[in-house]
């Protein structure tokens, strides 16, 4: 059973009733994972939901040839593994542990319940999928206008959040896969970054000290 707390602080659950809420709490279950675990991979039969309780989840496509995209980067409060809850399909990614994590783990058929009796629901379903969306929409314009460099720089500020200072939550095989190139490309970008003086690196720590300038490069 997980805290009714958590499932009302999921944003797709957040209008439902006290007794709805309470049945997916008694569903629901956690799961805690060690940096690499696999939670599910591409292709698997699908039978719950998640959220990330804490650390992080990296949403994985492979190619033939074993080379790994990153897809999305789910952190604390990041809902996941919903499409095939609608159409039935298998799983569209492999999801792997980038840190110690935890997740909730919340049955389809316990969700699936709950919008057959109140159907009003599913409008937040379909404001979640429109927010897929326009991320996915943002995903294809950089990999279409901007290049290596420049998606590097924009992965970068996406991690560092509003801090100048932060760490890589990802090995430089992983951030290739969200930047969309080989390591070696990813590597030179950020060397140039830091030739050019906009961030300074000690190991996996880093430091914006231009930040106007690697916001430029990222548009």
């Amino acid at each position: 059973m997980v805290d009714i707390d958590h499932i009302r602080s999921i944003e797709l659950f957040r209008d439902f009733d006290q007794p709805s809420s309470e049945q997916l709490a008694n569903a629901s279950s956690i799961r805690r994972l060690q940096r690499g675990d696999v939670l599910f991979g591409e292709n698997d039969e699908p039978n719950d939901l998640f959220v990330v309780i804490s650390g992080r989840v990296a949403m994985v496509n492979r190619s033939i040839d074993g080379r790994e995209s990153v897809v999305k980067l789910m952190e604390d409060g990041d809902l996941f593994g919903e499409m095939p809850l609608f159409d039935g399909q298998t799983r569209s990614t492999d999801a792997r542990a980038l840190e110690s994590s935890e997740v909730i783990i919340i049955p389809y058929e316990s969700v699936r319940g709950i919008y057959t009796e109140q159907p009003n629901q599913l409008w937040r379903v379909v404001e979640l999928l429109t927010q897929r969306l326009r991320v996915m929409d943002g995903v294809l314009a950089d990999s279409v206008f901007l290049d290596v460099t420049g998606r590097t720089a924009k992965r970068l500020l996406e991690m560092a959040g509003d801090s100048d200072d932060f760490s890589l939550p990802v090995t430089q095989e992983e951030l290739a896969g969200m930047v969309g190139a080989s390591r070696e490309r990813v590597n030179k970008a950020i060397a140039s970054f830091i030739k050019l003086g906009w961030i300074e690196q000690r190991d996996r720590r880093y430091h914006i000290s231009n930040r106007q300038q690697l916001e430029l490069r990222s548009r």
